[in-house]
């Protein structure tokens, strides 16, 4: 038997992000996060605790953490960016970047395939 589905109304967007419609920082859904730090800012919100703790599992998109926790992708860009700020999440950089050069040469290569 599947559980039905909550009412995604039933806690308005503007509530669950403080009354804040847009985030501190431009997010896409495809931005991974990482869990960083080890505390919450005094007085963190539900789905402050809920997003740090779901991402203390792995790197995860901003997609995937919205669709996990479900809830609404613009709430999660504002969460995620509150978390960003206090440091309790971080963005991963790369460490093994190509060099401009072989990336050059795959599109020239690709390029060259027949049509």
């Amino acid at each position: 038997m599947t559980r039905p589905r909550r009412d995604p109304d039933l806690v308005r967007s503007y509530v669950r992000t403080g009354g804040r419609s847009r985030p501190s920082r431009e997010l896409d859904l495809v931005t991974i996060v990482v869990a960083a730090g080890s505390n919450l800012p005094q007085g963190a919100r539900p789905e402050a605790r809920r997003v740090r703790e779901v991402c203390n599992n792995g790197a995860l998109s901003l997609a995937e953490i919205a669709a996990y926790l479900d809830l609404p992708p613009s709430v999660v860009k504002i969460v995620v960016s509150d978390l960003l700020d206090h440091e309790c999440l971080a963005i991963p950089v790369p460490t093994n970047v190509p060099h401009l050069a072989i990336l050059k040469e795959v599109l020239d290569g690709l390029r060259a395939l027949p049509a």
